[in-house]
């Protein structure tokens, strides 16, 4: 009886202050908790991945170059870093995504794919293979620049969304 006042008040807590996306829909209580509060297994269903970005509008911001070691290391999606594709990596756009990255002082521009998470430093948007910032014009001497990223085609909801950015 007492966890479950506490956890309304929880819950319109996490409403009232905005909150409810860094939870998911459902509060911090998911799914599995009820199975596991009557001492059963929980279900395998993953939550709905939160912050992820479905409105298709543009974003500026610093781009960083993928680091060399990198390479040949799995991503989010599963597949390879190969530093001669044209992958990226978002914290907020759906896996799969195509996107336009805009370099705003070279002007040159080129279409990646988002198929990792990432860059978690402050301020940056995407990180960049090293061959697709070479193509716009990011040098690995400087190794970010100032870009637009702009999505072209989403993924359909649920699609490729297995891993949650963190």
């Amino acid at each position: 009886m007492v966890k479950r006042v506490v956890m309304r008040r929880l819950r319109l807590l996490v409403l009232s202050s905005g909150l409810l996306a860094a939870f998911g829909a459902s509060g911090p209580a998911q799914a599995g908790d009820a199975a596991r509060d009557k001492g059963g297994a929980a279900s395998d269903a993953k939550p709905a991945p939160a912050g992820l970005d479905r409105s298709g509008r543009k974003r500026v911001g610093t781009a960083s170059v993928y680091a060399h070691r990198f390479a040949g290391r799995k991503m989010a999606d599963g597949n390879r870093m190969d530093p001669h594709d044209d992958n990226a990596a978002s914290k907020t756009l759906p896996l799969g995504t195509e996107a336009k990255v805009t370099n705003l002082e070279t002007g040159k521009s080129t279409t990646v794919t988002i198929q990792d998470r990432g860059p978690y430093v402050k301020g940056r948007i995407v990180d960049l293979s090293p061959a697709t910032a070479d193509r716009i014009g990011i040098t690995p001497k400087e190794g970010v620049a100032k870009v637009e990223v702009e999505p072209i085609a989403l993924p359909p909801p649920g699609a490729g969304e297995g891993r949650q950015p963190r």
